[in-house]
């Protein structure tokens, strides 16, 4: 998984430093070569956003002890991303010094292209603001579904558990009883071992005292 985010990394770094280097050119523009090149950027910068989701989507696979550090490098992209739109806004509404000098000097045609590129960008605004929106509700979403998801999954844990307890319980009840039959069982034995030793030492007894009652009459009867 890491090698993934690091190949994004990588994707990422170069998309990033082609862009700045465009949103650097843009205020230098004028008219269709401006326009074209602001589409351009603003098709790369979708592809950074896609990156920064497939980014998100490794980091959520991370194991939690490893997570917290690529956060944080995901949270600077974040921030860098943040930073190249806000750049990209204003080159589309600037102009350098030299561009503004020849938009001033030419005809009317020159300053209905300049309002036309600053509603041109002005949508673009609000097309970005909405996708942003969407794309916060989105996450939103997956993010409940993602909750709702990892609490069924503690609730199931939760109900094995309580069935391995019950389960272990039940055991302990058997090895008990068996404990106690056992125990029975011992007592009974001892006792009859008892017995059989009560009994043999009577007949010993018996039979010393005949042996010795028969030599004393064998001896008196001489």
């Amino acid at each position: 998984m890491s090698s993934d985010f690091e190949a994004y990394e990588q994707d990422f770094g170069t998309l990033t430093a082609e862009i700045t280097n465009k949103i650097g050119r843009i205020p230098k523009l004028a008219g269709e070569e401006k326009t074209q090149l602001v589409l351009n950027v603003d098709k790369q910068l979708e592809e950074v956003r896609e990156l920064l989701e497939q980014m998100d989507l490794e980091v959520r696979e991370i194991p939690i002890q490893s997570r917290g550090m690529y956060n944080s490098r995901l949270k600077s992209y974040k921030q860098e991303m943040e930073k190249l739109e806000k750049d990209f806004k204003r080159s589309r509404i600037a102009y350098s010094d030299e561009v503004r000098n020849e938009l001033l000097g030419d005809d009317g045609s020159s300053s209905e292209t300049q309002i036309r590129e600053e509603i041109q960008a002005h949508l673009l605004d609000n097309t970005e603001r909405l996708e942003r929106s969407s794309r916060r509700l989105e996450a939103g979403y997956q993010i409940a579904v993602e909750t709702e998801q990892v609490g069924q999954e503690i609730l199931t844990n939760l109900h094995s558990d309580r069935e391995k307890i019950q389960r272990s319980r039940d055991r302990l009840r058997e090895t008990d009883a068996n404990l106690g039959k056992s125990s029975r069982i011992l007592t009974g034995m001892l006792r009859r071992i008892i017995q059989n030793r009560v009994l043999v030492f009577i007949l010993g007894a018996i039979i010393l005292l005949t042996v010795v009652l028969a030599i004393y009459f064998n001896l008196r009867g001489h």
